[in-house]
């Protein structure tokens, strides 16, 4: 514990944590939010001689707050069905849950932290069950063992083990993680060039023949109901996005590493003002997905410095 967290009570130094949890079950900070909020206030309307009897502080915000998320995506599905077009997961930066006394040390930690919030991963787990989700977080991203989890999804820990197999799976089917770090960050760089120039042959160059496009406007702002499909249409659909907004201009976002992971779309002739976050999917050298998040509802944490919101205290409100 360092001395910006010393005075901070053990149940509010949970928060960023809990809402990294959540954000990965859920891909939305505001369902996650609103998870973690409603763990804490299970918290607080206990007794004082409840919270007391906790022995482990950690252990039960994590149970409680997966236990929210199950119910949330329980009702997920239903949810995307009312949506406006096309859903994606909110992107956020690559470092958002990376900062505070529990960020790890180890580079390849961090790594692999940034992967399990990547757009590609959080698509996949959208065809995952709320059970098979909330196992391969907690245990894949969290390493929480299976006996915990069980309690958890309410089944038996080796029902929770194929839970997660499952999960799994699907990740390693849909090649979820991806390239090659070094791999995806040139293919990156060349994409934002291509679409940045206009250059329709260029772009076609970098995509693969399956490749498809999907934008999420959430009926906030114009965006393809529909999946674009083809490298010919994804190559004229980017270029004609980049042809109604004149002065365009697309930055690469950078993690701390140095790695470029998503193209930031954003406009100089009004301020620079955020348009949307493009990010790709690379294999063999080529793009299979892209995904064009412009729901300006889903690009808070990229307009302004917004702090993790405090959980409720017994003498506070939610």
């Amino acid at each position: 514990m360092d001395a910006a967290t010393a005075d901070i009570p053990e149940v509010q130094q949970e928060r960023r944590r809990l809402l990294s949890l959540a954000y990965r079950m859920l891909g939305t900070l505001a369902e996650a939010e609103d998870a973690v909020q409603e763990t804490y206030l299970r918290w607080y309307r206990m007794t004082e001689a409840e919270r007391a009897a906790v022995g482990n502080v950690q252990g039960w915000l994590t149970r409680v707050a997966s236990r929210v998320c199950l119910d949330v995506l329980a009702s997920a599905r239903h949810r995307r069905e009312r949506y406006v077009g096309e859903w994606l997961p909110e992107p956020v930066p690559a470092d958002l849950f990376l900062a505070g006394p529990s960020a790890p040390s180890d580079p390849a930690d961090r790594i692999t932290l940034d992967e399990s919030v990547s757009t590609a991963l959080l698509v996949v787990m959208e065809a995952m069950t709320p059970a098979e989700r909330v196992a391969f977080v907690l245990h894949d991203v969290f390493g929480l063992p299976f006996a915990e989890i069980a309690a958890v999804v309410g089944r038996t820990p080796a029902a929770t083990r194929q839970l997660a197999s499952s999960a799994r799976r699907r990740v390693r089917d849909h090649d979820a993680l991806g390239a090659e770090r070094r791999e995806h960050d040139a293919v990156t760089r060349a994409f934002a060039r291509a679409a940045g120039n206009g250059d329709v042959d260029a772009l076609v160059a970098l995509l693969d023949p399956s490749v498809t496009l999907r934008s999420d406007g959430g009926g906030v702002v114009s965006a393809a109901r529909r999946p674009v499909l083809g490298v010919d249409a994804v190559a004229r659909f980017l270029v004609g996005v980049v042809r109604k907004h004149p002065g365009l201009h697309l930055v690469k976002e950078r993690a701390g590493d140095g790695a470029v992971h998503r193209v930031v779309a954003a406009d100089p002739t009004a301020g620079d003002q955020l348009l949307g976050l493009l990010t790709l999917r690379v294999r063999r050298g080529l793009v299979t997905d892209v995904w064009l998040q412009v729901n300006p509802h889903k690009l808070r944490t990229w307009t302004a410095d917004r702090p993790t919101p405090a959980p409720p205290t017994p003498e506070g409100t939610p």
